[in-house]
């Protein structure tokens, strides 16, 4: 089994963070200004996934031209071999 990243499980936690204040707004048991709390935590939440994610996309993907001039998407994995090939 894997190891876990640390940033992995910062990701899942904050997730997991988040699940739990979408639960308490929909319960409807804040009142006015838990539940503007709530949301704020909320944002911030989806604002750290976000950009979490989008990292992460960069890192495994790069956007590319091929012969024709086509773009396409490639694994850095792949790219990395097609670069060996070429050497």
């Amino acid at each position: 089994m894997a190891k876990k990243d640390p940033q992995d499980k910062a990701f899942d936690a904050a997730l997991e963070e988040l699940e739990g204040v979408v639960e308490q707004l929909e319960s409807g048991d804040l009142s006015l200004e838990d539940s503007l709390a709530a949301f704020e935590k909320g944002v911030g939440l989806v604002k750290y996934c976000n950009q979490k994610l989008s990292e992460v996309e960069r890192k495994v993907e790069v956007l590319v031209k091929d012969k024709e001039g086509k773009l396409q998407l490639k694994l850095l994995d792949a790219m990395a071999d097609d670069e060996e090939n070429d050497s």
